[in-house]
């Protein structure tokens, strides 16, 4: 018998989610377990084609970021610093016992302050080159946040931002995990975070096709693999993982939530914003993070799929899935609850797919009222299904062509 390849993992000790399903672990379990979507009529977008988003609920950054310049941060900032604080809470971390330099940070992003832009280039017209704020760039630049992060809790191992897109909060564990593998770091803060609920990027992705249109009823707008999907619902949020070898979690006496034990990615070199039709990128992707975890098809029991309710991704998806996995796993899409985080969302659900195999159940997708006959997968629709789920995959795929992909396991 040929003996699998023995592969890295990386313990979850630690969570952290700020998204319109709630501020905290517990919070955005409950929302998601319950298959009710969190879309709402946007005051803020009211002038807008598409006037309905998932925004995040109950968010006060001055109170939450206590002690802090918080007013002088741009707010996907803010959400991952308030995200990385209770992901360090939930691990049993104290920065000041630590050795700062054998931390890192690796946050996705794809925006960065798309709103500071927005609202300075309208004080550049109207007033001139001297209103304009002095805060402009260390606002705009989406490389701030893992800097921001790393003076929030004294990390001085590496710090960075992957930008790929609807990928990057996925790409931000994988380059984690290797930070962890490479010995170049102890700790990691991995996860994504973006706000870019603006007049101008809703404008933008409207124009393209991506969003839905259901404004008579934006509770049921997001509806992945749904026979009468018509586009995503735009949202904002943040999600952090701390990561850590598990033998070190062990040390310590952390809880492990799950286990990161692949990666993948790949590019699709196809079209700007198109996935590949028959999805070989994200294919390729998936493939090798079963070969980097020394795993197959047959081990994985439950998908967290990007299915973000465009007609294109979620048959490219479906397809793809089966064609992979075949029909056995319990696939789900969490953002038919959230809505599509952007760039924080492949570590959104990354958090969703750890705490899936923790509490042995896959959330339902919202909205699913008929499966698209053209996919042919088991979708979790309706109400959570338990299972005992000893291994899972979380899938992304971003505009550029990019695609990743993550194997977690049970611990």
């Amino acid at each position: 018998m040929t003996s699998r390849p023995k592969s890295f993992g990386a313990a979850i000790t630690g969570l952290g989610l700020v998204t319109p399903a709630g501020i905290g672990v517990k919070e955005n379990w409950d929302r998601v377990q319950s298959g009710v979507s969190c879309a709402t009529a946007d005051e803020n977008l009211r002038d807008s084609p598409v006037a309905f988003s998932c925004r995040i609920p109950g968010f006060a950054p001055r109170e939450m970021l206590a002690g802090s310049s918080s007013w002088q941060l741009e707010r996907f900032v803010q959400l991952a610093l308030v995200a990385s604080r209770q992901a360090l809470e939930d691990a049993g971390w104290d920065p000041v016992a630590w050795d700062g330099t054998r931390v890192g940070v690796v946050l996705g992003n794809s925006l960065g302050g798309v709103g500071t832009f927005e609202r300075q280039h309208s004080t550049l017209l109207e007033g001139g080159p001297r209103k304009v704020s002095p805060l402009l760039i260390p606002r705009l630049m989406v490389n701030m946040v893992a800097g921001y992060v790393a003076i929030d809790i004294g990390a001085t191992g590496p710090s960075l931002v992957t930008a790929t897109a609807c990928a990057s909060g996925t790409t931000a564990v994988g380059t984690a995990r290797e930070l962890l593998r490479s010995r170049a770091c102890d700790v990691v803060l991995a996860g994504g975070t973006e706000s870019a609920l603006t007049p101008l990027v809703i404008a933008g992705l409207g124009k393209m096709g991506a969003l839905s249109r259901r404004g008579d009823d934006p509770s049921t707008a997001s509806r992945p693999f749904d026979a009468c999907r018509d586009g995503f619902v735009a949202a904002e949020g943040a999600g952090v993982l701390v990561l850590e070898r598990p033998e070190d979690a062990r040390a310590r006496g952390a809880h492990v939530r799950a286990v990161v034990r692949g990666f993948g990615s790949a590019t699709d070199a196809y079209h700007a914003t198109s996935p590949s039709p028959e999805g070989h990128g994200i294919e390729q992707a998936l493939r090798a993070a079963l070969a980097d975890a020394g795993m197959t098809a047959a081990d994985v029991g439950h998908v967290n799929a990007h299915g973000t309710g465009t007609p294109l991704n979620d048959v490219t998806e479906g397809r793809m899935l089966h064609r992979v996995l075949g029909d056995r796993p319990l696939v789900t899409s969490t953002k038919g609850v959230t809505g599509h985080a952007l760039a924080a969302a492949g570590a959104i659900e990354a958090a969703y797919t750890a705490l899936a195999i923790e509490h042995r159940s896959v959330p339902p997708t919202a909205n699913l009222t008929r499966l698209d006959p053209e996919v042919e997968i088991d979708v979790v629709s309706g109400v959570a299904r338990d299972a005992v789920i000893d291994v899972a995959v979380s899938t992304s795929l971003g505009f550029g062509g990019h695609n990743a992909a993550l194997v977690l396991a049970a611990s």
